[in-house]
């Protein structure tokens, strides 16, 4: 079938259209897995991290950081490590801000696997779409001088017509995959941002103070630092 397929494209645009086919289906794929990966990494699901920072602030810290732990989403897992690093360094908040930070670093730099292919096929298919209609115009006036102006203007108009289905193919694989890159880049900035205010919130909010006090007092609500998840 696929086979069929470009065989038929290639009779109508050639090796353009081709191109254009395999920009599309190695956009199409990436898309699709980008989508599965945002789901896996919990990006945009902020309101149990958003729940977590109020009762980190409120000096509830053991709460604050189970429930933390016990979420996977991508903000949970930078707001326990931001908790994890003010108890294993109560008088360094610039190292904990620094461990949490990695951790959040580590997690953007998964989000933003694959997007560059993304942003070559946008980059790629109007450019491709451009060359077939150059290509085909040169092969249509280089009829028109080779038959010496006796040229069928039926298939003139054809190798026209196939010449400018390029650049529009072109520009329909571009504008798709141009509005989902840039939604995908603005979810990762919104991640990132998410991530910042989160980091700062436990690293130099009240909450700090609170839940060392809690610690040097010898409550066991506060639970005892734990080793760097990886």
């Amino acid at each position: 079938m696929i086979e069929v397929l470009i065989h038929q494209l290639h009779s109508i645009g050639g090796p353009i259209l081709v191109a254009l086919l395999l920009v599309s289906v190695v956009a199409t794929a990436t898309a699709i897995y980008k989508l599965l990966q945002l789901r896996q990494l919990g990006a945009g699901r902020h309101r149990v991290a958003r729940g977590v920072l109020q009762r980190w602030t409120a000096g509830d810290a053991a709460g604050a950081y189970q429930q933390a732990s016990a979420d996977q989403a991508a903000l949970s897992r930078v707001v326990s490590e931001a908790m994890n690093g003010v108890w294993r360094w109560p008088n360094d908040k610039e190292r904990a801000r620094e461990v949490a930070s990695g951790t959040a670093l580590s997690l953007l730099d998964a989000m933003n696997k694959h997007v560059r292919i993304l942003e070559t096929a946008v980059q790629a298919a109007p450019m491709l779409g451009l060359l077939g209609t150059v290509l085909g115009m040169i092969a249509a006036f280089n009829e028109m001088s080779t038959g010496g102006g006796a040229v069928d203007p039926t298939e003139l108009a054809g190798g026209i017509w196939v010449a400018l289905s390029s650049t529009a193919l072109g520009l329909a694989v571009a504008i798709p995959f141009y509005i989902f890159t840039s939604w995908i880049e603005g979810r990762i900035e919104r991640e990132r941002a998410a991530m910042d205010t989160a980091i700062l919130t436990v690293v130099y909010g009240p909450g700090h103070d609170l839940a060392n006090q809690s610690r040097a007092g010898g409550e066991t609500a506060a639970p005892q630092p734990i080793p760097l998840r990886r």
